[in-house]
């Protein structure tokens, strides 16, 4: 396993749809895992290491003292709640800018597990915010799309 360098913005990586995966991404996960934690992170896409694949890892209670990684393949949203919460969320592509955005508290997502399972899962609370978060980036989307054009502006002033 290695540490992978993190891409930050302006990269347009970070704003490209990524492509449907079709073959073995086990050492990829691995390395990405190893990276989220190392980053520290609680939860990590495959653009954010130049790969522009449907991947993301998270794990949304380590830093709490559990580890519970996960990794997701092609993952997909299938539902979110109508109840809405409004927290600060960072980014490992966006060194020290943490935004205030409004997510759905609950996702439902499916997804493929390393050994090709699908899973389906509802995520609540924070770890449903991480999904989100990370689906996002495989979409091309980032906290900073999430934001009025005023407080665009300030993030982006931070970060160059």
């Amino acid at each position: 396993m290695a540490v992978l360098p993190i891409i930050c913005w302006p990269d347009a990586r970070l704003t490209t749809v990524c492509s449907e995966i079709n073959g073995d991404v086990s050492a990829l996960a691995a390395d990405m895992l190893e990276t989220m934690y190392a980053a520290p992170g609680r939860g990590l896409a495959a653009p954010q290491v130049g790969v522009l694949l449907r991947l993301f890892v998270m794990d949304s209670t380590w830093k709490d003292g559990t580890y519970a990684p996960r990794v997701l393949i092609n993952p997909e949203r299938l539902w979110t709640s109508p109840e809405t919460t409004i927290g600060p969320e960072g980014c490992l592509s966006l060194p020290g800018i943490t935004s205030q955005i409004s997510r759905p508290t609950s996702v439902r997502m499916r997804w493929l597990d390393l050994a090709d399972v699908v899973c389906e899962e509802t995520f609540i609370g924070f770890a449903a915010i991480c999904a989100q978060h990370e689906l996002d980036h495989l979409n091309g989307v980032l906290t900073l799309d999430h934001l009025d054009p005023a407080a665009r502006a300030l993030a982006e002033s931070a970060l160059t």
